[in-house]
């Protein structure tokens, strides 16, 4: 299952959303951490059943910084790293940024 939180980017809430997993034993097969906006979103890749995701999701909220928790189906295809960057052909280069 894959879990999106959402939360606000202060010491140590990142790893407090991580330890609720790891506490569990459960194996962290996908991370991926980003700037969302005003806020920073994590994605987690977790194998659970129903009781261990209502834990995780009261733990998570019960951190102050989260903003949102949510879950959908993983999609493994979609964390392969040989993808280009969206908008830029594989024989193609991204324009330099200019100021």
């Amino acid at each position: 299952m894959q879990f999106h939180i959402r939360y606000r980017n202060t010491q140590g809430t990142l790893m407090r959303i991580l330890n609720a997993a790891s506490r569990r034993g459960l194996d962290l097969p996908a991370v991926h951490a980003e700037a969302a906006e005003h806020e920073h979103e994590v994605t987690l890749v977790l194998e659970v059943n129903q009781k261990q995701a209502g834990q995780l999701y009261r733990e998570w909220y019960a951190i102050p910084d989260v903003i949102h928790v949510s879950s959908g189906a993983a999609h493994p295809a979609a964390w392969s790293s040989h993808h280009p960057a969206a908008g830029v052909g594989v024989e193609q280069s991204p324009a330099p940024a200019r100021a």
